[in-house]
This record gives structure tokens, sequence and C-alpha cells, in this order.
């Protein structure tokens, strides 16, 4: 595999961290040419990340090293097929969501707005630090930077019960990763001398099977960006924070890391071969099934419309964590395609129940009688979101579930298609009757405002309402043309599987 030298990387990174230095130069005083830094960094970034594209797509990598500590222990960058496939996914969601934040935070009147402008751009950053890691050292560095950027952002509204969310969000990530991950990271560093990823797996064949076990799970454990249970608790207490940065979140940076994360950890650290030979593939489908079933029924009992999609998405993360458990190509297939089908769907839902807040201040799904009639761009944008996290066609969520049963039947597990069929059903039951009640339900008097006409349009601002509907219309976009997507994918699974 031809390995070219380039700065590109890097500077896909540093691009977002000079927008930050503008951002907050410029500040309050200059709020247009403040929000155009962010604009013109995102478009810089998205289109730095697609010139890396061809090389990948001809089989090359791209390498830039930053910084050699010791021989084994380097700072540096490594640009594949998994890495292009999420930096492509989160720097385009980048674009939309920066929009959007404009349209939230103005519409709002929000305060603060140059700090969380110039977080947002940091977080975004780190997250293509880890999407281009060459090693796990150098993906551990920028996983910290993302919680500690979005600490912040998670506490924006500066309330008691935002920063309990905030704290609560802190310990969990920060704390869990150094006392699980980076031990994980210790122990692999001792047994193999070497953290770079590789298509094969670190460990030789050699190693202690306990060992190797204890490893394993102490790297699942430390990755609690992927929410999986029962370490997933601070994923609700974060939706707090405003709108735009539940979306980022959900979406874009934050567990999208995490998932991604443990999709380097299994492919690039043990690989197929080992975690086959040890059955821990099995062990790590069991959990993430146990967390898709036990997540969305949680959500069945929330009416906070925001909670309801936080547990939505601790239930499909785990999604991405069953495909690549599978071990298989159709399962490995499924698992990276649910990180940009998720990603569409549920930045869709996201930005909806933001447009909703900013229109009618209304959080509570009890509270939705009728508001498709006043708000139908929203609400149909919604619909779009919810049927693609259901997996129904022609939406993007129904090619990952397809591609996942296939990698289950491919498996021989029976069970991993009882859960599949399961949580499409439970997914149906807690989104549907939120479509039903806001078309087909008569709206309810709002007694703070006379004169109230129910048949009125009353959407959020454009600048709120254009970003979710055009990511509600990627997420059929997908569908109709995911051979894009595919392709990489094609690569993705080929390096790991020696082509078989």
């Amino acid at each position: 595999m031809e390995t070219i030298i380039s700065t590109k990387p890097l500077l896909a990174v540093l691009v977002s961290l000079i927008a930050t230095i503008l951002i907050a130069i410029t500040g309050e005083r200059a709020r247009n040419l403040r929000e155009t830094w962010t604009i013109l960094a995102a478009v810089t970034k998205f289109g730095i990340v697609i010139s890396m594209l061809p090389d990948i797509l001809n089989g090359k990598v791209i390498e830039y090293t930053l910084l050699k500590i010791t021989p084994e222990l380097i700072l540096q960058f490594k640009v594949d097929a998994l890495g292009i496939f999420f930096a492509i996914t989160a720097s385009f969601l980048w674009i939309i969501t920066s929009f959007y934040s404009i349209g939230y935070m103005r519409g709002l009147k929000e305060h603060a707005q140059t700090r969380y402008f110039a977080y947002f751009a940091i977080a975004l950053s780190a997250t293509m630090g880890v999407a281009f890691s060459a090693n796990i050292f150098t993906a551990f560095l920028f996983y910290e930077i993302i919680t500690v950027s979005t600490f912040p952002l998670v506490a924006h509204k500066e309330t008691e019960e935002a920063k309990r969310g905030a704290r609560k969000y802190l310990t969990y990530l920060l704390g869990t990763s150094v006392a699980f991950q980076l031990t994980a990271i210790v122990i692999t560093y001792n047994i193999s001398g070497n953290l770079n990823f590789s298509y094969k797996g670190v460990f030789g064949g050699n190693v202690s099977h306990l060992i190797i076990t204890i490893t394993f799970l102490l790297y699942i454990a430390g990755i609690t960006k992927a929410a999986i249970m029962p370490l997933h608790s601070w994923l609700p207490a974060a939706m707090v924070a405003p709108t735009p940065v539940s979306a980022l979140l959900h979406a874009v940076a934050v567990v999208k890391t995490g998932v991604f994360m443990v999709i380097r950890v299994v492919l690039h650290i043990f690989g197929i071969d080992l975690l086959k030979n040890l059955d821990l593939g099995t062990i790590l489908a069991v959990i993430a099934s146990f967390t898709i079933i036990s997540a969305s029924v949680i959500a069945l009992r929330q009416d906070n419309l925001k909670l309801r999609l936080a547990y939505s998405t601790v239930s499909q993360l785990s999604y991405i964590v069953l495909g690549v458990a599978l071990l298989t190509p159709s399962g490995i297939t499924g698992s990276v395609m649910h990180i940009v089908a998720h990603a569409f769907g549920k930045i869709t839902l996201f930005f909806t129940a933001g447009a909703i807040y900013i229109a009618t201040h209304k959080t509570k799904i009890s509270e939705l009688d009728g508001i498709g009639r006043q708000m139908p761009f929203t609400m149909g944008a919604f619909t779009v979101g919810a049927l693609s996290m259901i997996g129904i066609p022609p939406f993007s969520g129904f090619i990952s579930k397809w591609y996942l049963s296939l990698g289950a039947l491919e498996a021989g597990d029976i069970f991993v298609l009882a859960v599949l069929a399961t949580s499409t059903i439970l997914n149906a039951c807690y989104f549907m009757p939120i479509v039903y009640v806001a078309f087909m339900k008569e709206p309810k008097p709002d007694p703070h405002h006379h004169g109230y006409n129910s048949t009125a349009i009353h959407e959020a601002p454009v600048f709120a309402v254009a970003p979710l509907v055009l990511t509600a219309i990627g997420t059929v976009l997908i569908f109709f043309y995911p051979s894009f997507f595919l392709e990489i994918i094609k690569i993705i699974v080929a390096n790991v599987t020696g082509g078989n």
C-alpha cells in the first residue's frame, strides 16, 4: 500500500483552531464577521477532507508525523478509508450545524455566543484529530480534547441543572477514559511495544488469552462516548445543553467519536482473527444487544422530546457496536454505514426539537398535539428522520439495518436478527406516536396567546428550518445514492479481511 506524506491531515485539524482564535478576537462586537469565520472554517475543512478522498479510493494512505516522543510513541496522522469516512461525515454536517447554530443562538438571543462558537470549533478540530490518528496514543489525546472542549458547551446555560449535567458529563467521560482506556493503552504498549493501528491487529500469537480479554474489556469500558450501558447516563444528563450542542453530541462529534474508536480498537488493535479465536466479538455483541433493547424501552417512557431522542441515541449507537462485533464483512459494512445513516437521521431529529423550542418553547411530547399543522416543514423533516431511525425505505437507516441483518446471517447468529427485529418495533413505538399526534390531533389552545389560530403556519426562522430540511433530504439521497459511501466501506472491509 503506497503511503503519501502530506500536511493535509494537519491542515484539516488546524483550520478550525485558527477559526477559534479569529472568533475569539472578533467577539460580540461583530457578530456577522464572527459567524463568517465559523462558516468559512467549516467549508474549508470539508474541502481539505474531500481533497484527500481520490488518493484513498486509489488504495493509498496519507501520513504526517507531528511529533516523535520515542521511537514507539509518536504523535502522527494517517488517513485511511475508515478515517476519511468519519471525517467526511463530521465535516459536512459541521457546515449545516454551523448555519443552524446561528439561527438557534440568534433566535433565542442566547448569551455567550462567542464562547459557544469558539468551543464548537475546537471540538470539531479534535474530531478530525481522532479521525486521522495513526495510533491509539494520538487518538486518545484528541479524544480527551473533545471531552474538555465540549464541557463548556454542555454547561452553556449556566443554570444549576446545566452545571450538574456538565459535571456528570465530564466525570463519566474523563474518569472512565483515564481509568480504563488509558490503562488498556499502557497494557497494549507493554505487551506489543506497538500502538499503531494495524489492519491485522497489534498483538502476537503468544499473548495470554486472559490478558487480551481484560485489555479488550478495559478498552470498551473506557470508550464511554459510545454510551454502552451501564456507562451511558452522562448522555441524557447532557441534554440540558442547547439543541445545536445536542446535535453535536449525538450526530457530528462526541458519540460518533466513541463508536468510531470502538471500531478502531476492534479492527485495528485486536483484529478480526484474534477476536474470533477468543470469542470476544460474541461478548461485545451481547453487551450491545442489551443496550439496544434496554435503551429503547427507556425511551418509550420519556415525555421530554430531547430525552426520548437521547435514549434513542444510546440504542442506535449500539447498532454500530453490534455490527462490528459480528466480525463479518456485511456486519462491518452495516456498522460503518450506520455512522452516516444515524448522523443524518438523528441530527434532523434534534434540529426539529430545537426548531420547535424556538417557535413555541415546547419541550414535551404531550404538548405537541397538532404541531405538524403549524410547523409542517419541521415536523415533515422529523417524520423523515424518525422513519430513517426505524429503518424504513426509502431512508438511509434501511441500508445500514439491511447490512446488519446480512451480517447476522453471515455469522449464523439468529439472536442478533431477533434483537434487530425487536428494536425496530420498539423504534416505531417511540417515534410514530409523535408523528401521529403532530399531524392527526387537534392543536391544544394556548392560554398565553389570545386570538389563537390552530391552522396558522408558525415555523422557526429560516436559519433553523433550512438546515433540518437539508439533512432530511440527505437521508433520502443516501438511500438512493449509497454507492459513494459503500465504495469507501468496501476498502475498509477489504483492508481488515484481506480482501475475503
